[in-house]
């Protein structure tokens, strides 16, 4: 895992995880809620046993956990953002690594990418699809919290 890019500034690399909502040892999950791809896949994630080892963060409806933890709207909505156990931002494929670390059915998944070398490669294709999936959602106006804030 590496911390987010030089440059990025979705999460502070000084950012540490709030003892408010979370501990040091359950990362947080951002992702935006109001995408329905990414609504079902983090609610297939939430369903399996080992989902309590993450706090899961509806980036579209909960901005006072992205300002909490350093995380602008924008970033947050076109790409998922994890905080490690260790208060490390990740981002992209780094996040789902993450997250499929901490869930007992995916640990498998993580270990292939890894031992494969799939990361970077994985990471390309997954930029790219993210930021179609944001053009498509929140450029036709879907992409709106409960507050009624847009993205972009």
């Amino acid at each position: 895992m590496h911390n987010t890019r030089a440059g990025d500034s979705s999460i502070s690399g000084r950012t540490h995880v709030s003892a408010q909502n979370t501990g040091p040892s359950r990362p947080t999950v951002f992702y935006d809620g109001s995408c329905p791809l990414c609504r079902r896949e983090i609610a297939h994630y939430r369903r399996l046993v080992s989902a309590e080892r993450l706090c899961w963060v509806d980036a579209a409806n909960e901005p006072e956990a992205l300002t909490r933890h350093s995380l602008s709207r924008e970033p947050a909505m076109a790409e998922l953002h994890v905080l490690d156990a260790a208060g490390r931002g990740q981002r992209g494929v780094d996040a789902f690594l993450v997250i499929w670390q901490h869930l007992r059915a995916y640990r498998w998944l993580a270990k292939l990418v890894t031992i494969l070398g799939l990361r970077r490669p994985l990471g390309f294709a997954y930029r790219h699809f993210a930021a179609w999936g944001y053009r498509q959602h929140c450029e036709t106006g879907s992409c709106t919290s409960r507050a009624g804030v847009r993205g972009r």
